[in-house]
């Protein structure tokens, strides 16, 4: 997919970006929201002030998205934390890859020094492969963190990467 754009999201996007995100989270195996979340509530999550989300158009339509944010408040905001979702028909293509190396960019910019993603399920092997390319490093893992839809409760990992 070699004519991704990637660019700041604007409130109107959420439509497009809804059926990715409810794809997403429906099947309870990689994000915390709960699978029957609403439109609403997914908006309100994905898109508040306090978040920079950011969307990839591939023949002007929606094929991932991605937010950064602070990783805390205050003395903690200088580590950033971000969520990626890609449209699950379009997997393999180097979407993904693309948002990494994007927000990666971005959060640099944005100046943060490091950036951490608080639970990365330890199934999703997928996600661990490309934050282990980025660099990221697995710092921690919480035990069965996580409530697979599946498989039950699953460990999460905390992966961690400086921003240089």
């Amino acid at each position: 997919m070699e004519s991704i754009v990637i660019s700041r999201a604007r409130e109107e996007d959420f439509d497009q970006i809804w059926p990715i995100f409810h794809q997403v989270v429906k099947t309870g195996d990689t994000y915390v929201y709960r699978p029957n979340i609403t439109k609403d509530e997914a908006k309100k999550a994905w898109m508040p002030p306090t978040n920079y989300c950011y969307i990839a158009k591939c023949d002007n339509r929606i094929v991932g998205t991605y937010i950064i944010k602070a990783n805390q408040p205050d003395l903690g905001s200088h580590i950033a934390n971000a969520s990626f979702m890609v449209d699950p028909n379009l997997h393999g293509k180097g979407i993904g890859k693309r948002l990494a190396k994007h927000a990666l960019s971005e959060a640099k910019k944005l100046g943060f020094q490091a950036m951490q993603f608080n639970i990365v399920i330890s199934t999703n092997v997928g996600a661990i492969k490309l934050w282990e390319n980025f660099g990221f490093h697995i710092i921690g893992t919480i035990p069965k963190a996580f409530q697979h839809q599946e498989q039950g409760f699953v460990d999460a990992h905390i992966m961690y990467k400086e921003l240089k």
